[in-house]
């Protein structure tokens, strides 16, 4: 018959031929085959990562035991010839024959078939990792050789498999009086994995994190001595039992370093879900280097892709949070949001539940829809207690999250303004006397105090290389400024736009205007206030400037002294002193006049004492770099003593003083 102009025979075969696709060519894969033919499906791929899944599943079977209450001791044991064995003192695997395959011993019939097992119906497991039913097949199927012994019923028995299949029937292997459990061992198939080994650093990590999420096992490793890493990583041997569970683990991750608060907030709740226990772990701490993690387990399989009990983790401890800041009027708490909180957090999460649901076999994100209301309930209570109960603590967090956010939407409004003027010519602020070269090299701009002192700075420069801005009075103390204030406030936007670097995370040296940025101001108490506080910004704001060695203070002269033809210019009074005991020295009247500010200062006095770079004396400002532990120190102490002078507690300026005023005297106010 006729369509649409080409002949078809009855069979369908276009002009009468064979199409080559028939019903012979539906290949139909059973027993473990679809494991060995897409490897992919089960296990992620066939490199070195998907391998340790083997390691994985196995290690999940044993620590089911477990949590369940049947066992209490696993051995992980990498052995020569890339081996492993892990065995538990469980109940081990069922011996007697299966009711539906009766040939076959319920051993065999897990091992060779997929989607078998003991955790379908949860009369066997609560909680358990291995959901699918095929974990234990799929190693089988995956190694080129595989033994199981199971001890049971005081009888011990074993058999053995070679990429899925057995070698022969299950054998006896007599009495077992005094042991349990069930015993793994197999080894990779290079076929699938070619020439990938497994790594004892890898497996020797997987084994202590197991220990740490259940404190009712203790886990054993071993590992041949001609395996072991040459740094000395690795032990021969070793035992994990983390009685203290997360809190235990994450305070031995930590150690030494210094943290926001004294303790973790940690703990363990227990609650009933869709008719099971469910149970949350957590521990959770904010090291003040930020370098920090977030971990998340469900029933003690690691979800590195994290998922809904994640969601409800970092959606607890932000809601506890700003329920905090409402109880103590913070309103600034509101702005906060599960970035501020988990950025460089230290965190771990830890869920049982019954039947979870994970995307694909490989578990490596959580699915569970009712996760995310359980952890979050459960952790947000216990947060709250914790807060309130421990006011130092919560108040040192929430500060502390409060000017992160600040600082986030900071740097959001700068990238919205860097959007804006991005087809823009460059903007300067009217205030600014800018130099006339086009290069960086050889320019600096000076940063006075006010127009008086900025006009005499603008008469004194060299208009090729020098620039002059003006700033009004006392600039904002950014220390303990909020975001919004700095973004408000006209002074700090001029002097950031006349430098055009950008400031924190935005901070491009390739964009620094100037060479050299230097602070110019009275050579007086107010005129080292407004110092402090510009130098507090540079600090605050654009570190790598002062670390890039662009940051001076420039020393004009306090005094004038003359005598007959003779001048001479005195920084401060000591300096003075001892010019009259050594310049001076002799008969003759000394004039001495104090120049009443910068913008007293004749234009040729200025240039000549503190612009003209053959003449003047410039301070750089340096900041310690930390490359060495000593130079670690002093920057903590530079960072607190800059927190302590300018940051947002006026007692500890208090204390400052008190603890220092014994070393001030002959003071200019």
């Amino acid at each position: 018959m006729a369509r649409n102009g080409d002949l078809f025979d009855r069979a369908g075969n276009r002009n009468g031929k064979t199409n080559g696709y028939t019903a012979r060519d539906i290949e139909v894969l059973e027993g473990l085959e679809p494991v060995r033919k897409r490897p992919g499906m089960y296990i992620g791929g066939t490199d070195e990562r998907a391998m340790h899944h083997l390691v994985a599943e196995v290690l999940d079977n044993a620590m089911d035991e477990a949590v369940e209450g049947h066992a209490d001791t696993i051995t992980v044991e990498l052995m020569a010839g890339n081996r492993l064995l892990v065995r538990d003192n469980g109940r081990g695997i069922p011996v007697d024959p299966h009711p539906k395959f009766p040939k076959q011993s319920a051993l065999e019939v897990i091992l060779t078939t997929l989607h078998s097992g003991g955790k379908f119906s949860g009369n066997s497991y609560g909680t358990s990792g291995g959901l699918h039913g095929v974990g234990v097949s799929v190693v089988n199927a995956l190694s080129d050789e595989l033994t199981v012994e199971v001890a049971r019923d005081r009888e011990a028995w074993t058999q053995s498999y070679v990429r899925g299949k057995p070698t022969g029937k299950l054998k006896p292997l007599g009495a077992a009086h005094n042991r349990r459990g069930t015993t793994v061992t197999f080894r990779p198939d290079p076929q699938i994995f070619g020439a990938a080994k497994l790594n004892p650093e890898r497996i020797y990590r997987l084994a202590r994190s197991k220990s740490y999420l259940f404190g009712g096992v203790e886990i054993r490793w071993k590992c041949d001595p001609s395996l072991l890493p040459r740094d000395g990583s690795v032990p021969a041997e070793d035992s994990f039992h983390f009685a203290g569970g997360l809190r235990e683990y994450l305070e031995s991750e930590i150690g030494q370093r210094p943290t926001l608060t004294p303790a973790p907030f940690a703990g363990t709740a227990k609650t009933g879900l869709n008719g099971h226990e469910a149970r949350v772990e957590w521990a959770v701490w904010w090291p003040q280097d930020e370098d920090g993690f977030l971990r998340s387990y469900c029933n003690t399989v690691p979800t590195p892709e994290g998922g809904t009990h994640e969601n409800g983790f970092r959606s607890a401890l932000v809601r506890s949070l700003k329920r905090y800041g409402e109880l103590t009027n913070n309103r600034k708490a509101a702005q906060v949001t599960a970035e501020d909180v988990m950025e460089g957090a230290a965190g771990l999460v830890s869920i049982f539940i019954h039947q979870p649901q994970f995307q694909g076999q490989t578990k490596e994100k959580l699915a569970s829809v009712e996760a995310t209301r359980l952890v979050e309930t459960l952790i947000g209570d216990n947060f709250d207690h914790w807060l309130t109960g421990d006011k130092e603590s919560a108040d040192v967090l929430l500060n502390h999250f409060i000017a992160r956010a600040e600082e986030r939407l900071r740097r959001r409004q700068d990238r919205e303004q860097q959007r804006k003027t991005a087809t823009r010519k460059l903007r300067l602020p009217g205030k600014l006397a800018d130099c006339s070269s086009a290069k960086r090299e050889d320019t600096e701009i000076f940063l006075v105090e006010g127009d008086s002192a900025g006009g005499s700075a603008k008469s004194a420069r060299n208009r090729e290389t020098q620039a002059v801005l003006p700033l009004r009075g006392k600039i904002l103390n950014v220390a303990s400024a909020s975001a919004a204030q700095m973004r408000e406030n006209q002074e700090i936007s001029d002097l950031i736009q006349a430098l055009g670097c950008g400031t924190n995370s935005h901070y491009s040296e390739d964009r620094l205007r100037y060479e050299r940025v230097i602070i110019m101001t009275d050579a007086d108490v107010d005129g080292a206030h407004i110092a402090s506080l510009l130098m507090t910004f540079f600090y605050k704001e654009m570190l790598q400037l002062i670390e890039n060695g662009h940051l001076f203070l420039a020393q004009p002269p306090l005094y004038r002294l003359s005598r007959g033809g003779r001048i001479e210019y005195a920084r401060d009074d000591a300096h003075r002193d001892e010019l009259l005991k050594t310049v001076f020295n002799g008969s003759g009247k000394v004039e001495v006049s104090r120049f009443k500010g910068l913008g007293e200062m004749p234009a040729t006095q200025l240039r000549e004492t503190t612009m003209d770079p053959k003449h003047r004396m410039l301070l750089r400002v340096t900041v310690p770099m930390a490359a060495s532990e000593e130079e670690r120190r002093e920057a903590m102490r530079t960072s607190k003593l800059v927190e302590d002078l300018m940051g947002r507690k006026p007692e500890k300026r208090f204390a400052f003083i008190q603890e220092n005023a014994r070393f001030a005297h002959d003071l200019d106010v």
